[in-house]
């Protein structure tokens, strides 16, 4: 199975351009990420959910 764990997949996870750079961030930690790091807090967008056959959180 296809290791989907990583920031790059999470909800948090935002990707902006600034000076001509790519740079990734994760908005519920606060700070730059990579799109390959894994944290614990990991929590996957609803595609990538829908992917491991899991059913989106209730909120």
């Amino acid at each position: 199975m296809k290791d989907y764990h990583c920031c790059a997949t999470c909800k948090n996870f935002l990707a902006e351009r600034k000076n001509g750079q790519m740079v990734y961030y994760c908005k519920r930690l606060g700070y730059q990420t990579k799109t390959a790091y894994k944290f614990n807090c990991w929590d996957p967008r609803e595609d990538i959910q829908k992917r491991l056959g899991k059913s989106p959180p209730t909120r």
